[in-house]
């Protein structure tokens, strides 16, 4: 796989051009030299993991609205902890709102 191989170099740098307040043209440019495999390596495994810290932050937010729609329909369910069940389900809706945002 050719994204197993370190490149030698990565430098970055990054150009605008402006007129006034408006910005016409804006580029990132990537040259490549030599680069310690293992800071290669320690960049790529931390890239993977904020990845994965991201799918189980989206895996976390549909657990918590799956909540949220369970004790909305518990409140139906049980009118007589209607309000118990009302006040989970905002609960759970607000941490929903929060993990995803």
């Amino acid at each position: 796989d050719e994204n197993d191989n370190p490149p030698s170099e990565v430098v970055y740098s990054e150009t605008t051009t402006a007129y006034g307040d408006e910005v016409i043209q804006s580029a990132d440019v990537y040259a490549t030299g030599n680069v310690n495999s293992d800071e290669y390596e320690k960049a790529r495994k931390e890239e993977k993991h904020h990845k994965h810290m991201e799918e189980v932050g989206g895996l976390g937010t549909m657990a918590t609205g799956a909540f949220a729609l369970h004790e909305k329909h518990a409140e139906k369910k049980d009118p007589e902890h209607a309000h118990r069940h009302k006040i989970e389900e905002e609960i759970a809706a607000a941490a929903a709102v929060g993990e995803g945002g």
